[in-house]
């Protein structure tokens, strides 16, 4: 089969592997119609992660089931689903407490608990920017879609950014009428967005400085701040009478850049800090790692010197961490049905696979326009 394969600092290529295959009894093998990239890929693309040589990337996926082993009773031959990115068993601790992203069993990686697909440190689990794809613990980890191809680009953000943006939402806290500040406006930021006035916000700021994602901020009525043009936080304060918001979402992680191009893994947690109220709560939902290969000291990675104090000061509350797909998959799937939710505004190019090294060097370089890239292995 074709996939996508991670050759190095920058380089992926389309080559031929051996096709994924059910190799446990509970294994389902899944034929990809959209495979996304995320912006959490360009972390290992640009050489900032661990991930090995050879790996084929991809962890958000979708496609039709072609193969399941004599384990699996609930998914079925036919089937189109979403595949979370969160490999689970769905019967360790962790699991049966809503904890898919933190399973204890499925990711042998000393230290680490919670498995995907093709990333690092996550396990030796190929990805789906792939022709197939190997499913473990198929009718725990499937979502099962309607038929067709109705939704497809909606549905195809199940697998990750949209869970991963409602749950950055959920986790800062937010009640019905809150003001909410995200910053970041890449896919996962946007999500949060989106996420925050279906559940209520009565005010969202997006934190950027790129016209593209800011615009398709603006367009489901979100306010874009442009920080390149002045503090963020000073600007978010300055319309909301010094009042600043009620909660904070952090979309960015460890590579967040000032106005300049400096990076400063710091940046975002502090702006977050000044600009949410006392007592009020941030959900980080930005990748950060313990270790960075990008760094003269990688272990430095760990040691991210954000203002502790003053969050300690304003009594303020912080949830962390990869989002439990599952936990938020099937409500999110029929919010799209009904047309409640529509996450596929972001979507600004569909590739085929052949063409995914260009487009991961397009979305890479954040070439404008570029604002998220599906890929069509079937086309």
């Amino acid at each position: 089969m074709k996939a996508l394969v991670y050759k190095g600092a920058r380089s992926v290529a389309v080559e031929e592997v051996p096709d994924a295959r059910v190799q446990e009894p509970t294994d389902a093998v899944v034929r990809l119609t959209t495979s996304n990239i995320c912006g959490s890929d360009l972390h290992m693309y640009e050489g900032r992660t661990s991930v090995e040589e050879g790996k084929v990337l991809g962890h958000e996926n979708m496609g039709i089931v072609e193969e399941v082993g004599p384990g699996v009773t609930f998914v079925k031959v036919g089937d189109r689903v979403s595949v979370p990115f969160n490999i689970a068993c769905g019967s360790c601790r962790n699991c049966t407490t809503g904890w898919s992203s933190f399973c204890t069993r499925t990711n042998p990686t000393e230290g680490m608990d919670g498995a995907a697909y093709g990333y690092a440190n996550m396990g030796p689990y190929d990805g789906g920017q792939a022709e197939l794809l190997r499913v473990p613990h198929a009718d725990f980890n499937l979502l099962q879609l309607p038929k067709g191809t109705e939704h497809e680009n909606d549905f195809t953000m199940l697998s990750d950014i949209f869970p991963t943006g409602w749950h950055g939402v959920v986790l800062s806290g937010m009640q019905p009428g809150d003001r909410v500040a995200v910053f970041g406006g890449g896919p996962v930021g946007l999500m949060a967005a989106h996420s925050a006035f279906l559940q209520g916000a009565s005010e969202v700021y997006v934190v950027d400085k790129a016209p593209d994602r800011l615009r398709l901020a603006e367009s489901i009525g979100a306010v874009g701040v442009d920080f390149s043009a002045g503090d963020p936080v000073e600007q978010i304060l300055e319309r909301t009478g010094g009042h600043g918001v009620d909660r904070g979402v952090e979309a960015v992680g460890f590579q967040a850049h000032d106005a300049y191009g400096e990076e400063h893994p710091e940046l975002t947690l502090d702006n977050l800090v000044n600009v949410v109220r006392t007592t009020g709560g941030i959900g980080v939902v930005g990748v950060y790692v313990p270790q960075d290969p990008g760094l003269d000291e990688p272990a430095k990675a760990d040691r991210v010197g954000w203002q502790y104090g003053t969050f300690f000061t304003k009594g303020q509350s912080m949830g962390t961490g990869q989002a439990p797909v599952k936990r938020y998959n099937r409500q999110l799937r029929d919010l799209i049905i009904t047309g409640r939710a529509t996450p596929s505004f972001i979507v600004s190019h569909e590739v085929p696979l052949e063409q995914a090294p260009d487009a991961y060097e397009k979305f890479d370089e954040r070439v404008e326009g570029w604002t998220k890239v599906l890929l069509k292995p079937a086309s």
